[in-house]
Order: C-alpha cells, then sequence, then structure tokens
C-alpha cells in the first residue's frame, strides 16, 4: 500500500551537494512524526526532476551547488510545481543571496550554522504558507525592502543576466567547453558563445579566472 497524507504528514525533498548534510537533515527531519523526507538530491537539475516526479510539500533547498545552483532551480521549481514550497538553507548571509531566493520563490531562508530547530520550524512555517527567516538573516533584512522590488538589479550584478546566462555562466566556471555545455543546454556551440559574451560584456568580466571570483562570490557556483 502507498502511505496516505497522514501517514506522511509534510513531505520533504533535501537539496545539498554534501552527502553528509542530506544525511543529518534526514535523520533530524526524520525524528518528527509529522516530516516524511521522500527524496533526496546534490543539484538543482536534479532536484527540479524530483519534484515534478515527487511533488513534494516542500524542498529544503542548498543555494551552490555544481550543474545548476539552488536560486535558479528554486525559480523553476516554483514555476513548474507552484504548490511546492521551497526552504533555502545556505551559508551565505548577505542580504543579496537573501533577496534572490526570496525573488525566486523561496517562502524560508536559513543558515546552516543555525540549523537544528529552525529548519524544522521553517518547513512547518512554509507548509503553513508562512515566511521563515533565521534570526541572523532577519537582522540583515532590518530596514530592507522585500525582494520584489524593481531595485534588486542594483543589488546584484546577477540580475542583469537572463536565466539562460546564468546557466551558461556556471557552467563554464565549472570547466565545460563551449561544445558540451551545448550538448547539455541543447543548444549549438555558436549559440553558446553568444550567451558567454553577452554575459560578459554586462558583468564586464572577460576572463574565466574572474568569472570564477565572480560565480563564487555571488553564490553562483560551489568551490
Amino acid at each position: 500500500m502507498f502511505p496516505t497524507e497522514s501517514d506522511v504528514g509534510i513531505s520533504i525533498v533535501l537539496v545539498d551537494d554534501h552527502a553528509i548534510v542530506r544525511e543529518g537533515l534526514r535523520a533530524l527531519l526524520q525524528s518528527r512524526a509529522d516530516l516524511t523526507v521522500v527524496g533526496d538530491v546534490s543539484n538543482g537539475l536534479e532536484a527540479i526532476e524530483t519534484v515534478v516526479n515527487l511533488t513534494p510539500d516542500v524542498v529544503v533547498m542548498d543555494i551552490s551547488m555544481p550543474d545548476l545552483n539552488g536560486i535558479d532551480a528554486t525559480a523553476e521549481i516554483r514555476r513548474r510545481c507552484p504548490a511546492t514550497q521551497v526552504v533555502i538553507l545556505s551559508v551565505h548571509a548577505t542580504s543579496e543571496h537573501v533577496f534572490r531566493a526570496l525573488r525566486a520563490g523561496a517562502v524560508g531562508y536559513v543558515l546552516k550554522e543555525s540549523a537544528g530547530q529552525e529548519v524544522v520550524d521553517a518547513i512547518r512555517a512554509a507548509h503553513a504558507g508562512r515566511r521563515f527567516l533565521s534570526p541572523r538573516i532577519s537582522e540583515v533584512m532590518v530596514g530592507e525592502v522585500p525582494a520584489t522590488g524593481d531595485n534588486l538589479s542594483d543589488r546584484s550584478p546577477l540580475e542583469r543576466l537572463s536565466q539562460r546566462e546564468r546557466e551558461v555562466l556556471q557552467l563554464v566556471v565549472e570547466g565545460w567547453s563551449s561544445a558540451d555545455i551545448a550538448t547539455r543546454l541543447d543548444l549549438s556551440p555558436k549559440t553558446v558563445e553568444t550567451y558567454r559574451g553577452r554575459l560578459m560584456a554586462k558583468i564586464g568580466i572577460h576572463a574565466v579566472p574572474g568569472l570564477v571570483r565572480f560565480a563564487l562570490k555571488h553564490g553562483l557556483t560551489h568551490e
């Protein structure tokens, strides 16, 4: 027999590129009677596929991951599965990361350094349709306008890029060739080069080492 909704409680998918983090979160959440982890994956692309297949209530999402970062994955999950809520669990505590995550559709943001009961509280809040921010994040956000305003591009240069340009940037700094990126994104190599030239012009960086530093600084990829 398949479990009923009452058996499962709040269904959760975990997304983090570190297996030990996923295992720790699973143990923490499974110890709560009302929470059930139904899947865990290691990057944003797998997250999208898994959420579409499982339609969990809540996704707990890291930001800096290979292949596709958590913020762009959040935006795609919210587009394709609007009933699934997303809670970000990240080491990044800057207002830029929080604004981008909220703008992408996340309803919660918890810092890994304070994970534990906060993650549980954030999941329950998300399932109830409420926003949850770690206390330290709330302090960072004091006096800030929620991330739905038109001035987000002033906060993050990543907002100057389209989602496709961010995808190309992430794969470039992870060492993929234009041909490999073209195959991965179902584009022509010429189109990839066009995206690459356009994104470099937009952020004013024209060498790969600079792109790597930029991507790491803004949480687009992992170290």
